[in-house]
């Protein structure tokens, strides 16, 4: 037994409530468990129960053992005063209030279902990735839809309280945030921190400025991401060093610290592949978040997407090392990545910052219309018999997965208590 799976048998009401009696042999009804308290102070807030005819109002602590009452301290602390019932597994030790009053105490240890005890401890000692693999069909369909859309809304609700730390950074300035987030995602997971860091020292004010010439967007991307510095041997990358040399100078650029990696990568995913096609997004459009958010479909966005890097990447993926000819087109699978870890979160953030919830309906919908990731985590849930129809699907996956299966987080999560609720 732990104190957190007490506190759910006693939150779900799952043990037998026949003929309730105190340890003092007193009758006890149970009106109101309370309302459990996540912060400090007794574990169950506002609850209302009757002792012996008389009804009482208050809060309620749980403890594995009944000692642990004075092992925490609890009868020297303001916080405990008013605590009407104690709730043990285990009463080897009397307590009693700070006025030494003996506490109404009730023992669940011989009132809780074994099937339950035994279903909870599988959860917590089970070797797989997702701890209930093995029971997971006995959880009803509407529970498993509106949790997903529940992990959906944390999902999202997580990317937006990054928007907010960056509109603060930015002064409110949305396309500076949209921008910051945009170039982080197309360094994909190894150089998102990387390409981060070169747009924020390229604020969008001075992309603007050089949006019409491709070769000088070129440069300072590759310029402060430090992949200018060699002696080259071809003119191209002759030609940006020198235009970066000179608008470094002019605009007082200062050239990140942290490197880019192209070790263990695939070479579409270079870091100088996916700065050259983030160089050509800037100079085929202008106010990107604001065309976006104003979008009337998807598909709009997947076409501003679906572009190329310029001519001289088709036969390169890194400077002065020649490839066969194949053009650097952004791809499918990586105009839907960008979708789903920025364009979404990002307008549902505007959506609930500004309290408009067209955008976070917009979002919503552009999230059940984009294709499903296909990666680890949702084939996890695949290989279960979970459908994975769209991105909306494999966004709750990952985030049940992230947030409470890798944490066996399972009495906080719904599809967990649905199983041992079955067990009762």
């Amino acid at each position: 037994m732990t104190e957190r799976l007490l506190q759910f048998i006693w939150q779900m009401q799952y043990f037998n409530k026949a003929d309730l009696r105190t340890t003092d042999n007193e009758f006890l009804h149970i009106i109101h468990p309370g309302r459990f308290n996540t912060d400090q102070g007794p574990d169950f807030r506002e609850a209302c129960i009757t002792i012996d005819k008389t009804t009482w109002v208050g809060n309620i602590e749980l403890h594995v053992k009944a000692s642990g009452w004075k092992l925490h301290c609890h009868h020297e602390d303001n916080n405990y005063n008013n605590i009407i019932l104690h709730v043990v597994w285990e009463n080897d030790f009397p307590v009693e209030d700070r006025w030494g009053n003996a506490m109404p105490t009730l023992v669940l240890a011989d009132r809780v279902s074994k099937i339950v005890l035994q279903r909870y401890e599988e959860l917590m000692l089970a070797q797989t990735a997702i701890p209930c693999s093995g029971s997971i069909s006995l959880v009803p369909e509407l529970v498993w839809s509106s949790w997903k859309a529940r992990m959906v809304s944390e999902r999202l609700m997580g990317k937006v309280q990054i928007v907010e730390e960056h509109l603060k950074e930015t002064n409110g300035h949305w396309e500076e945030v949209f921008w910051w987030m945009l170039a982080r995602n197309f360094g994909i997971t190894v150089n998102s921190d990387a390409f981060e860091a070169v747009a924020r020292t390229l604020p969008v004010n001075l992309l603007s400025k050089h949006k019409n010439q491709i070769h000088q967007l070129e440069s300072f991307l590759m310029g402060q991401a430090g992949l200018l510095a060699a002696n080259f041997k071809e003119d191209y990358p002759r030609m940006l060093q020198k235009e970066y040399r000179f608008y470094r100078k002019k605009y007082n650029l200062k050239a990140i610290h942290e490197p880019v990696h192209f070790l263990r990568m695939r070479p579409g995913n270079f870091p100088t592949v996916r700065l050259a096609q983030l160089a050509m997004l800037i100079h085929q459009s202008s106010h990107l978040f604001c065309k976006i958010k104003s979008a009337s479909g998807l598909q709009h966005i997947k076409n501003m997407l679906m572009l190329t890097a310029n001519d001289y990447w088709h036969y390169h993926y890194r400077f002065d090392e020649a490839s066969p000819y194949k053009e650097k087109m952004l791809g499918r699978a990586m105009a839907d990545n960008i979708i789903i870890n920025t364009v979404i979160p990002v307008v549902f953030g505007y959506g609930h910052i500004k309290q408009e919830q067209l955008y976070k309906n917009k979002a919503l919908q552009w999230l059940e219309e984009t294709a499903a990731e296909q990666n680890r985590i949702t084939r996890q849930w695949t290989v279960l018999g979970l459908p994975n129809h769209s991105a909306y699907d494999s966004q709750a996956y990952t985030g049940l997965f992230k947030t409470y299966c890798s944490y066996k987080n399972c009495l906080s999560c719904a599809v967990g208590t649905a199983i041992l609720k079955r067990s009762v």
